[in-house]
């Protein structure tokens, strides 16, 4: 008797999008699950993460990173649970981190996996406040050396990255300001997440409201957005600012040249630094960031919010969404068996 095959749900790219992405760039595919070999394990995945800077890998050019190629399973962090093993390093059971992306399970050796505690609630932190995105707020303050009494603004606060990075300021003990796309966002940052001010981008001139907000001026801008928010915040820089260039999500779909800041002269008289940074070049101090963060996790110094969208055959709309400000803090896709409706 032939036993019918184990076959895993992915998606796959198969068009590069030109502006925003939408859904005729994206296939569900089926593939089939190959025996193991000595040294592998099948996972089963659990969370997938959908993050901005998998749009500049959709260009078909390279720039930092390799861009996917088309007709291929989108890669990119995932946390799953091993249930089948081949391997001396990993048991059945085993909470494990992977690039391996947008698949519902995938056969992998143990050398390409991290594993991650199984005890942690929900193991999606791992994808966020635990993950990237966290390490990648952590890192960036860093470089821009905040400290206690500096005035920090951040863009894009009420994402992965931005909220991290506001929290991890406030209890530095910096002064924090956040832009964010909505009203209710801007309530978040301030009433749950305890910025000092925060406003709505799309109500008014940036420059404008940061003005207001931060009228003596700030020691440090962590850019998630680029844009108008980079050139408000030159001309709100103090004398030796810094500022952490983490990502320009406002540009990422662009189809044309856009002109950068007009203000980049106030870098010289301000003396101003800027640091662009990739999470990547520091992994190194991975178990540093998750002794120190994940002790402000467990004990509730930072709060984490998620956006969960249920079902890989949604992880396209979720990664869409990321530009339409439908996430609020990390947006991840619950991918085990059963999961078909969003919830936030």
């Amino acid at each position: 008797m032939t036993s019918i095959p184990l076959m895993s749900r992915e998606i796959r790219l198969i068009a590069y999008p030109t502006g925003v992405p939408d859904a005729s760039c994206f296939e569900l595919a089926q593939s089939e699950i190959c025996a193991l070999e000595h040294g592998e394990v099948l996972v089963s995945n659990q969370f997938i993460s959908v993050d901005p800077y998998m749009r500049g890998r959709m260009s078909g050019k390279t720039s930092y990173v390799a861009p996917f190629e088309l007709g291929q399973t989108l890669t990119g962090g995932a946390v799953g649970i091993v249930i089948e093993s081949r391997s001396e390093k990993l048991q059945p059971g085993n909470a494990v981190l992977s690039f391996y992306g947008w698949r519902e399970m995938f056969v992998a050796k143990d050398t390409d996996l991290q594993v991650v505690d199984s005890t942690l609630e929900p193991l999606s932190l791992a994808l966020g406040a635990l993950g990237m995105p966290g390490m990648t707020a952590w890192i960036g303050l860093q470089l821009a050396e905040a400290a206690s009494g500096d005035v920090v603004f951040i863009s894009g606060a009420a994402g992965a990255v931005g909220s991290m990075a506001g929290q991890l300021a406030k209890l530095k003990g910096c002064t924090v300001i956040g832009s964010a796309g909505t009203d209710s966002k801007v309530q978040y940052l301030t009433k749950e997440l305890g910025f000092d001010a925060a406003f709505n981008y799309k109500s008014g001139p940036v420059a404008k409201q940061l003005a207001a907000a931060a009228p003596g001026g700030i020691d440090v801008y962590f850019d998630n957005v680029g844009g108008d928010h980079l050139e408000a915040a030159i001309n709100s820089m103090r004398v030796h600012g810094r500022i952490a260039a983490c990502g320009a999500i406002s540009r990422y779909n662009s189809t044309e040249s856009t002109p950068g800041p007009e203000n980049m002269s106030l870098f010289i008289s301000r003396r101003i630094r800027m640091q662009g940074f990739l999470v990547s070049d520091h992994l190194h101090r991975t178990a540093e960031f998750l002794a120190q963060v994940g002790e402000q996790v467990r004990h509730g110094d930072i709060k984490v919010a998620e956006t969960v969208v249920l079902g890989i055959e949604r992880a396209p709309d979720a990664f869409i969404g990321l530009f339409d400000g439908d996430n609020l803090g990390k947006m991840v896709v619950d991918v085990r068996p059963g999961r078909h409706e969003k919830r936030k």
